[in-house]
Order: C-alpha cells, then structure tokens, then sequence
C-alpha cells in the first residue's frame, strides 16, 4: 500500500499547472512510485526496450497521453533536452513528469533552468514513518504564535531503532534487523560497484572509496574540513588518495543526490559579522552512516563507535541530529522554507539549523540528546534572540522528551516525534 509523502501535497499543489517537473533524489527514496501515481503514461528508461523505444521515436513524449513519466531519464540524457524543447514550444501544463538522478559527467545536458522545476525528494522523515501523530507545525512555528503541546510515548530507544531501520522504503520494510543490515550493504555495494561507474567515476580501489565514506559517515552532523576526513580514512597511510580522487568521490556523491548537506547561514543584516561558511556534512540517509561505521542499535545505545565520531562526543548525538536534520530538510519545502546552520568562525557561537520562510522569517533550532533540556541546552538560541530581536520568530530545541510545551523564556520544547510539516 502507498504510504503518503510530504511531497505529495507540494505535487498535488504545483505539478498540474507546470509543464514539466522533476523529482530528484536517491535511488530508493520511492521517486518512481511517487510519481507513476500522476502519470498516465511511464517511459522507464532503467529498461533496454523502453529507452531503444524512446531513441527511436523522440516524438512519443509529444504523442503519448499525458502526463507523461520519464523515469530515470539520465540512461538517456538527450531525453531531458527533449523534454526542455517540448515545454518550449508550447506544452500543455502538468504535461511532463521526470524522476532520476543528475547525469553522468562528460554529458552535455541544458540545465533546464526555467522549463524544468525540480522537487527534491528525500527518505522517509519520522512523520512519514508513522511513528507518532505530529501535533506541532513547522510551517507554525514559522509563521509565529505557535501553540506547542502535545504527548508521545517515542523514547530514546525508539529513536536509535529509527536511525539504523532507514528512512529508504524498500529497506525499512525489511522483516528483521539483519535483513535490514544486508539490504543497507547491498545499496551501499551498488554505489560503489555500478553507481559511480556509471556516473563516470571509475572506482580503481574500492576500499580505499569505502573507507572514506566511513569517514564521512563518522564527520555526520560537523564541519569537518575534507583533509580531517581524508586523514580519518586513512590513518597512518603514505599513499593517501590525491586531492582530485577525493573531490571526485564527492562529486560523485552529490551527482547520486547520497549527500545532503546544511549550507551555512549568511544573514543578510550586520548583526553576526563573524560567521563560519563551511556547510556541515550529512548523508542523505543516518541508516547509511551507520552501517558503513558497523554500528547497530545496541552500539549506538551503549557508546560503542564513540571514538570514530569526528567533530562530536557522541556518534549516537550526531546520527541524532542527522535524523532531526532529514525531517525538517522534508517538512521545510511546504512552507517555501530554506534550511541553514550558523557557526561563528572561532566556533563560540552556533546553532544547530536555521529555518529561513518567505518574508526572512527565521525559526533556530537546537537538537538535543535528551529528554529533559535545561537552561544550558537553550543558551545558544537566546544568545541569537539577544542579537537578532523581533528578526527571529521563534526559538525550538528538538530532544528525546515526551512532551511538547513553551518555556517561560519562549523557547519551544519539541520531542522529536512530534514535529511535523
């Protein structure tokens, strides 16, 4: 049975009256099946018949009824140009449906900028999941004025079991643990072995690739520089992959939409004059990250796995935070809302995400290991509130508790499970 996205009310909203729309992200986040939901007619180019068919006659994505799915159209990237003539030359609104990844390099391929919008579509956030019944609005505390209440029964170790049962559907569905664990390896297997070839990024040593996106997964949820995480995948090793090996890994990376990281935030007032602009790293998926560091729910609970973490005390803490960070990466696109973090240079000051609405409307947030946050979990954000005033519409800490409620000083306490778009 269909489980309902978060991107559905944006494609219920937006997709009839644009000529082509793109939904782009990881293989496996359920791109396909959102989307075959809307079409009419599917063109499914993973397939030799349908893509030799679609080289042989271009014209079927003009005569097929519409809409019209192109799906994994980068098998044949003249497919996209096609598309972007077609919306030139007069295609009926809702006419195009495309989903995929970014295409190979080497392939000339027009942006699309202007005919193609694109919707990001990322893995199950927790309300998706149906872990709990949301009762506090992002797009509310946005708007300002959010009433903030509400109970669950979500605990600590909920939360682990949801890090490493992957918000992937085909993965999470798993009947067992173990199962789960063998599905994650085998994705995980399939970027390395067809992923990045495909994309044009030969993998001459694929251990030397894995160990570096285990060191990537141990920097989740930091600003690590690149050479921290080249040196953490490499320890005591002379004959380390050059520069241009390790920007190729991330570019590939980026071109398989597995990374997502946080942009840092650059206000445009002069109230913060001495912010950091490193983004912070994050997989697409916390599951990845913790089985390419062989860390299980258990591991998590107990520490284990602690001392390969980079830029954190607690590898259980940051895969928290990546969580936290997926569900509102999820939820921030149906309010217009982009997502940031902020990190003084020196690193005095920082904060866990910046939500920036329409109007620069700014919600900061805290993600915080535990359920019971006090006054040192939410110094950070008065320190913003002190700096930024009326320009900051409301102040949250994300934790482990079981109750949503407002302190006196107007801080926003929100268990995790009880967030929502």
């Amino acid at each position: 049975m269909y489980e309902t996205r978060v991107i559905d009310g944006l494609l219920d909203e937006l997709q009839p009256h644009l000529q082509a729309t793109s939904v782009y992200g990881p293989k496996g986040v359920g791109k396909t099946e959102t989307a075959r939901r809307r079409a009419t007619s599917v063109l499914r180019l993973d397939q030799a018949n349908e893509r030799r068919r679609l080289i042989a006659d271009p014209d079927l994505l003009r005569t097929l009824p519409g809409p019209v799915l192109v799906d994994e159209w980068q098998r044949w990237p003249e497919s996209w140009d096609r598309i972007r003539r077609a919306v030139d030359d007069g295609a009926e609104p809702g006419r195009f449906l495309v989903t995929g990844s970014s295409a190979p390099r080497g392939a000339v391929v027009h942006s699309g900028a202007g005919r193609i919008v694109g919707m990001r579509m990322r893995p199950m956030s927790l309300s998706e999941r149906g872990l709990e019944t949301p009762t506090v609005s992002l797009a509310a505390l946005l708007d300002g004025g959010a009433e903030v209440g509400g109970e669950t029964q979500v605990v600590l170790g909920d939360y682990v079991e949801e890090i490493v049962a992957s918000g992937y559907p085909g993965i999470r569905s798993a009947a067992t643990p173990r199962l789960r664990r063998t599905a994650l390896d085998a994705y995980i297997d399939n970027i390395v072995q067809r992923e990045f070839p495909d994309q044009g990024y030969p993998v001459r040593r694929p251990e030397a690739l894995r160990a570096w996106l285990a060191a990537y997964a141990a920097a989740s949820s930091s600003t690590a520089k690149y050479v921290e995480i080249l040196d953490a995948a490499t320890p005591n090793q002379g004959n380390k992959p050059n520069a241009k090996t390790t920007v190729g890994y991330r570019d590939a990376l980026a071109g398989l939409w597995l990374l997502d990281p946080t942009p840092a935030w650059m206000p445009t007032s002069n109230h913060l004059s001495r912010l950091g602009q490193a983004t912070k790293h994050q997989l697409a998926d916390p599951a990845l990250a913790a089985r390419l560091l062989n860390l299980d729910a258990d591991a998590l609970m107990t520490g284990r796995g602690d001392d390969v973490a980079i830029g954190s005390d607690s590898i259980l803490g940051a895969l928290f935070e990546s969580l936290v960070t997926l569900d509102v990466q999820v939820y921030a696109p149906s309010s217009e809302a982009r997502v940031h973090h902020l990190r003084e240079q020196d690193g005095r000051h920082e904060v866990d995400l910046i939500v920036e609405g329409l109007g620069r409307r700014l919600v900061a947030i805290e993600i915080k290991l535990t359920a019971a946050p006090g006054d040192r979990d939410v110094r950070q954000l008065l320190w913003l509130k002190e700096k930024l005033g009326d320009a900051l519409t409301d102040m949250v800490v994300i934790n482990t508790g079981r109750y949503a409620y407002r302190r006196q000083d107007g801080v926003a306490v929100i268990p995790a499970a009880l967030l929502g778009p």
